[in-house]
């Protein structure tokens, strides 16, 4: 009996190692909000400890992985969604704005390092309708990386930095976007130095008066000219250093004012109009290609063979004591 429950157990070992273990997970966002999704290390820890045999042990593990995300049924990841780990011993998120309503259907795969053992999870987003935010401004924090950002935590220091510049509560994130991502250098791998990433938030009321100075000439002046503008004394709000924003990055947008996007194309039958006879053009006159052959062929072929002659009467016909 005891032989036959190992040998039950050592195959439920090899099943999961070969298969994986499946879990769906069920999330809701709204269209034109930041999604953020920290896939941890922790919860596929316990799946790969529970197929191991190491689980009798009583020891702790904490394994290093690395996590695969792509869509279901599609090679990578849609448009509005990415993912980022820097370190298998680190979290992964996925991070991003829908655009459309809709369910996606997101598969992550977790490959432990040590045994290569392989757990599945579907991540199910349902991204359900919502109205646009019509006044948006967007900031750029270069002291910061995007993972660094993703943090639920982070993102509400940020936040209240926001709301105080902004002199509104009712603030919203609608995007945050690494500074690689728009083109941004490769910072060197030394202290101090970071990407930088860009944070974009929504709100339903107009901007403040110090996000107003944006839009004036004098700072767009200073702006082109490459001065490094200073976030003036009173609309400075920054707490946290690492959250301060660069003030000549800033941007604000009026979607009110925007024009409507231009109406979609109309399908047709796909059966191209009668156009008529046609009648093809004329073969193009002929031409002779004997001079460009003397040019390119003869006369080479006469240079050559007269710097023949003159190497061989340099060779045997100068000799010495001829």
């Amino acid at each position: 009996m005891v032989g036959f429950r190992s040998w039950l157990f050592i195959s439920a070992v090899f099943a999961a190692s070969l298969c994986g273990i499946s879990a769906e997970i069920k999330l809701t966002t709204s269209v034109g909000r930041l999604f953020t999704y920290e896939v941890m290390r922790e919860t596929f820890q316990k799946d790969f400890d529970s197929y191991s045999l190491k689980l009798y042990t009583g020891v702790l593990h904490d394994d290093p992985m690395i996590f695969k995300c792509n869509q279901q049924y599609f090679p990578d990841l849609p448009e509005w969604l990415r993912f980022i780990q820097r370190h298998p011993s680190e979290n992964g998120f996925l991070y991003g704005t829908p655009t459309s309503p809709g369910k996606t259907f997101i598969e992550i795969y977790a490959v432990n390092k040590n045994s290569y053992d392989t757990v599945r999870n579907v991540l199910v987003i349902k991204a359900v309708p919502e109205k646009m935010l019509p006044y948006q401004a967007e900031f750029f924090i270069e002291l910061r990386e995007i993972e660094k950002v993703l943090p639920s935590s982070v993102q509400s220091e940020i936040k209240q930095d926001l709301q105080k510049l902004w002199n509104n509560e009712a603030l919203e994130i609608v995007n945050i976007t690494n500074a690689l991502d728009r083109g941004g250098r490769v910072p060197l791998p030394l202290a101090g130095h970071y990407e930088g990433v860009y944070v974009k938030v929504g709100s339903k009321k107009y901007f403040s008066r110090c996000l107003q100075r944006v839009m004036t000439p004098e700072y767009q002046r200073q702006c082109a000219a490459g001065d490094r503008v200073k976030v003036p004394g009173e609309c400075h709000f920054c707490k946290i250093p690492s959250n301060c924003i660069t003030w000549c990055k800033t941007k604000l947008f009026d979607r009110t004012k925007m024009e409507p996007a231009p109406p979609a194309p109309t399908m047709g039958s796909g059966i191209l109009e009668d156009g008529g006879y046609f009648d093809p053009p004329e073969s193009p006159p002929s031409r002779d290609y004997f001079p460009d052959y003397i040019v390119s062929v003869i006369v080479p072929l006469i240079i050559a063979f007269l710097l023949c002659l003159l190497l061989a009467y340099i060779l045997y016909g100068r000799r010495e004591g001829v």
